[in-house]
């Protein structure tokens, strides 16, 4: 009788462990078919903000910026042909880098043309959260509306910490290399999660 229920609790068990996965596995897809309709169906951008804010990715040992942050480097220069103005460029300097992200940003735009005076660099942020919070203390006091550039599949909830921040923005994805979309929107889903979360539990 003993070995009959040790067996019962046993199949009770892997029936649970089954269905936890399979949860799991619809709520990453059903995640992911979300992130991908919000990204691929942005509100346009107008151009007519104040000034631009661009994410940070990673810059490489030579200096020279990743293909996924130049692409988002080269959106940026294109909404500030558009309306010249101010742009935030942010991102603290990571393992192998070897400057900020913003200040290597920074001297990619100045390479391009653009005067010293429209490009501050903001060099201490590790996440969204704080390249959000930095810029905005950067921000010009009577700054009403921002741009906010980053790869397609960040934006969405880069947009939503802004605007839980009280900035009024709009944004700008850059395409994400079809090589890191699997990593990098499996990695978003996880972020949206943490994001969803920290809604109802405040964590600091």
């Amino acid at each position: 009788m003993r070995k009959k229920k040790k067996r019962t609790l046993r199949r009770w068990l892997i029936r649970m462990l089954f269905h936890l996965i399979l949860l799991c596995l619809l709520a990453g897809a059903l995640g992911l078919g979300v992130l991908w309709l919000a990204e691929t169906h942005p509100a346009p951008a107008t151009h007519q903000t104040d000034a631009i804010v661009v994410l940070g990715a990673q810059v490489y040992s030579d200096g020279s910026l990743s293909p996924q942050l130049e692409l988002r480097m080269e959106a940026a220069l294109s909404s500030y042909h558009e309306n010249p103005r101010l742009i935030i460029t942010c991102g603290a300097q990571g393992n192998n880098e070897p400057c900020p992200e913003g200040e290597a940003m920074r001297n990619w735009l100045l390479e391009k043309g653009v005067p010293h005076e429209h490009v501050l660099a903001e060099n201490n942020s590790y996440n969204t959260y704080q390249n959000i919070e930095n810029a905005q203390a950067l921000l010009p006091e009577d700054t009403d509306t921002v741009t906010l550039i980053t790869s397609d599949y960040h934006l969405p909830r880069s947009i939503a910490i802004s605007r839980d921040a009280g900035l009024k923005a709009e944004g700008i994805g850059s395409p994400c290399k079809p090589e890191y979309w699997i990593k990098n929107h499996t990695r978003e889903v996880l972020a949206w999660g943490k994001y969803l979360l920290k809604q109802v539990i405040p964590m600091e």
